[in-house]
């Protein structure tokens, strides 16, 4: 027990605290991950990031301290989602033919997405800047912020709604459509996509490769669509 104190203290003061702690913590989930039979409530990030924040605010860590180690990992999302075009790559013949589908259906999706969260926000009696901010909860975190900022919202709570709902789409997704009777593993991922972004694709990369192809195209089709129409559309029609 004394060696572990010792252990703890030092990595405490060094950068390879974050990182350590991220890749433990991340380790012992995904083992429970996959122990579970990869259950999607047993998904591994959300429980790592309960695990982290509670374990930052156990230990009275300061989230500066944790992050100078933890960035290396995030140095690492950027060369991830750029891989998720390799499985977009393969399937270029099949994209050709389905362009005009794709892009329909990204156009509903992503309408349907936001609209459904400023309406929500309106019925709720929300401030307009939140109202704005939840409108980009199903683009990924970075562009929500900067669009967020953009149309009148909040860049930090952009990115925590963007967060909670791909953490939602990607531990609730396979329920919903096994209870709407959504079967095809390619409309799974491509909804998964447009809607839960960069935490939803993941999961569809882990059940099924086409699903993951469809996710990855969703995301980043939203993401251009997102950041030309959403500023032009709360200009022009909503007032914010």
């Amino acid at each position: 027990m004394q060696d572990f104190v010792q252990l703890w203290v030092y990595l405490s003061a060094t950068p390879l605290f974050g990182l350590t702690v991220t890749l433990a913590v991340y380790l012992l989930a995904h083992a429970a991950y996959v122990r579970l039979g990869h259950a999607p409530w047993a998904n591994p990030v959300p429980w790592s990031v309960a695990g982290l924040a509670g374990l930052l605010l156990a230990s009275g860590t300061p989230y500066p301290t944790y992050f100078s180690g933890a960035q290396f990992i995030h140095f690492l999302l950027g060369p991830a989602v750029v891989a998720m075009a390799w499985p977009l790559w393969q399937r270029r013949e099949e994209l050709r033919r389905r362009w005009g589908a794709i892009l329909v259906a990204a156009l509903v999706g992503g309408a349907t997405a936001s609209l459904s969260a400023v309406a929500l926000g309106w019925a709720l009696g929300l401030p307009r800047d939140l109202v704005a901010s939840l409108a980009t909860k199903s683009v990924t975190a970075p562009v929500a912020m900067g669009i967020a900022e953009k149309i009148g919202g909040i860049p930090a709570l952009a990115a925590v709604f963007a967060v909670l709902t791909g953490m939602i789409g990607a531990v609730g997704g396979k329920y919903l459509f096994d209870l709407i009777g959504v079967r095809p593993m390619v409309a799974r991922g491509f909804a998964l996509g447009t809607c839960a972004h960069g935490l939803g694709a993941a999961r569809a990369l882990q059940v099924d490769a086409d699903a993951g192809a469809y996710a990855s195209l969703a995301l980043g089709v939203q993401v251009i669509l997102a950041s030309l129409l959403m500023p032009l559309v709360f200009q022009l029609f909503l007032g914010l």
